[in-house]
């Protein structure tokens, strides 16, 4: 029900859809066995979803069960967990968006960072998109590479590389890795 990749013209074109989605209960056998892949994409069906007729504290269960995988895992202490939402809850929002390009920024939606080197309190105040995540895997694993859809041969509908926009801030900000990683923190299901 989630699943953007049949949008994306390269993965039609690629034929990498079938390849690309796999079982949740994959996710957590590798995080079981300390090998979650370099990056996973983790959406919900609809009864998890949180959407307003889901059960809310059904979403947070599954949401809570995800975070205590991965923080039972090897691969903690290497792990960064970006937990986002698609919607803004509803029309309150006073602050007008940023107009990046013809498609804009849309509405602030709420974000967290979980991980064992995430500053601890920290707010940040930047301005952020889904194109920060791909940002910071970009920097992170291409080193700083961007996939470009006039250099990289994919075909890419976007009018730019939104990573490039120098209004949007870097995730970096949000961790100290000089600090000691912090032990995992492991919620109860429902509270």
């Amino acid at each position: 029900m989630w699943d953007p990749l049949p949008n994306f013209t390269d993965v039609r074109r690629d034929r990498q859809r079938a390849a690309a989605q796999e079982p949740l209960s994959r996710f957590y056998a590798a995080a079981a066995r300390g090998t979650l892949p370099n990056v996973s994409w983790v959406t919900p069906d609809w009864a998890d979803s949180d959407h307003p007729g889901a059960p809310i504290a059904q979403g947070q269960a599954w949401v809570t069960k995800l975070v205590n995988a991965v923080m039972k895992s090897r691969d903690w202490n290497s792990s960064a967990i970006f937990l986002a939402w698609d919607d803004w809850g509803g029309f309150y929002d006073g602050v007008k968006p940023p107009v990046v390009d013809a498609q804009g920024y849309g509405l602030r939606v709420p974000a967290l960072v979980i991980s064992p080197y995430a500053r601890k309190g920290y707010v940040d105040h930047q301005t952020l998109s889904f194109d920060a995540y791909l940002k910071f895997i970009e920097d992170d694993f291409l080193g700083g590479q961007r996939l470009d859809p006039k250099t990289d041969g994919r075909p890419d509908p976007r009018p730019d590389v939104r990573e490039n926009e120098s209004i949007l801030g870097n995730l970096t900000s949000d961790f100290d890795f000089a600090q000691k990683p912090r032990r995992p923190v492991l919620l109860p299901l429902r509270p």
